[in-house]
């Protein structure tokens, strides 16, 4: 299954005040496991970044205005996510400014239903404790170093762990499978990469066996 871990930034916190998108990150995840599909761009919101939004993220209006506006990119987005399950911490947030941005330009909104939000999740999950996308990577020993301000990109493939370890889905699973009765080879297979498990002969078998047998003390000391 597809899923696309998303996360937006803006210009500031309430569509209601007129705030707009500048950055957008999606990493496609396919069984779990990233597929080096990924999403990203700044936008051109066409008004001032407030400054407590400026604070988080640190993108200028001098650096957000030469950049594409979101109608620009729409499509390209949309057919990005399209038919697939959509991870966002916080999704409130996210997605009332995409179907804002979205109502702007009188494209079809995003359902609520296609979007699971890890906030929710964590908030069952662990009740009373903090829940904060660092509060999670601290609790999960996920390395959040690199996010010295909110960026949509890195916070996208830190949230791709969270989700992980949030559904307790600590590695990918594998099923095992025989491709050949006669070959003494099993392959796994895997979501992205290959492991292979060898399978003695009988012959191997009789001889370990036979080995056993033997007087380990007579041969050895």
């Amino acid at each position: 299954m597809k899923e696309i871990v998303l996360d937006t930034e803006t210009t500031g916190l309430s569509v209601k005040d007129g705030h707009r998108i500048v950055e957008i990150g999606c990493i496609e995840l396919d069984d779990l496991i990233p597929t080096k599909k990924i999403f990203h761009c700044y936008l051109n919101p066409e008004r001032k970044v407030s400054e407590s939004a400026l604070k988080v993220h640190g993108y200028t209006d001098n650096f957000l205005s030469d950049k594409k506006k979101f109608s620009d990119i729409a499509d390209d987005f949309l057919k990005f996510v399209d038919g697939k399950k959509i991870i966002i911490h916080n999704a409130e947030f996210d997605i009332a400014h995409l179907n804002n941005e979205l109502s702007l330009i009188n494209k079809n909104l995003i359902s609520k239903d296609n979007v699971i939000d890890t906030l929710e999740i964590a908030r069952n999950k662990f009740p009373g404790s903090s829940i904060s996308l660092d509060a999670l990577c601290k609790r999960f020993k996920i390395d959040n170093s690199r996010r010295v301000k909110h960026t949509a990109i890195i916070d996208c493939e830190l949230l791709s762990k969270v989700y992980i370890n949030l559904i307790d889905q600590k590695a990918p699973l594998f099923q095992f499978q025989n491709e050949n009765e006669n070959s003494n080879i099993i392959s796994t297979k895997p979501n992205s990469y290959s492991k292979k498990i060898i399978r003695i002969t009988q012959d191997e078998y009789e001889k370990h066996r036979n080995f056993l047998k033997t007087d380990l003390k007579k041969n050895f000391f």
